[in-house]
C-alpha cells in the first residue's frame, strides 16, 4: 500500500549558516555601527537585541532576509513580544517551530479526511503523519492539496513508497 510522511522540520545548519551571515552583515553595515546589535542563538532559539524597536525590526528583517535565501520557510519563525532589557536597549526571542503539535496534526488529519478522496487514510505518528492509500494517484492529490493549504507551519513530504 503507498505511504508517505507528512514532516515540520527546519534544517538546523541553513539556519546557523543564515545567522552568521546576519551577525557579519550587522557588523560591517554603517546604521548598525553603536547601536549594540546581535543575534544569539541557542538550539532552537534566537535571541535579537539592539538599542532601539527601530533597529530590532531592521535586526528582524536581515535576519529574514538571510533565511529567505537559505531556503528557510518564514513559517518556521514565532516572534515573542519586544521587550525592554538592561541598559535601555531591546530583546526579542524568536522560537524556531519543528515538528507538528497535536492540534496541527488534528487538523491535517480532518483536512485530508475533508478531501473525501477514497481509501486514503492518516494517522498521527509522534511528531509526523503518515498518510496511506490505496492508489498512488490519491496521495500526490493530498500532497498538492496540503501545498495549497496555509496551516501556519512549514511541511516537508518524506518517505513516499509504493
Amino acid at each position: 500500500m503507498p505511504t508517505f510522511d507528512v514532516v515540520s522540520e527546519v534544517d538546523k545548519q541553513e539556519v546557523r549558516n543564515a545567522i552568521d551571515q546576519a551577525q557579519r552583515e550587522l557588523a560591517n553595515r554603517f546604521d548598525f555601527k553603536g547601536t549594540g546589535s546581535s543575534i544569539e542563538a541557542s538550539d532552537l532559539e534566537l535571541t535579537l537585541r539592539s538599542s532601539t524597536e527601530d533597529r530590532m525590526r531592521a535586526v528582524r528583517q536581515v535576519l529574514e532576509e538571510k533565511l529567505v535565501k537559505r531556503g528557510v520557510s518564514m513559517k518556521a519563525l514565532e516572534y515573542g513580544k519586544a521587550e525592554e532589557a538592561a541598559g535601555g536597549t531591546v530583546r526579542q526571542t524568536v522560537t524556531l517551530n519543528a515538528g507538528i503539535s497535536s492540534d496541527k496534526a488534528r487538523e491535517l488529519n480532518k483536512f485530508i479526511k475533508d478531501l473525501g478522496l477514497k481509501g486514503v487514510q492518516s494517522q498521527t505518528q509522534g511528531d509526523q503523519l503518515r498518510v496511506t492509500g490505496k492508489k498512488r494517484d490519491d496521495l500526490q492529490a493530498v500532497i498538492a492539496a496540503l501545498r495549497e493549504g496555509d496551516f501556519g507551519v512549514p511541511l516537508q513530504f518524506t518517505n513516499f513508497r509504493d
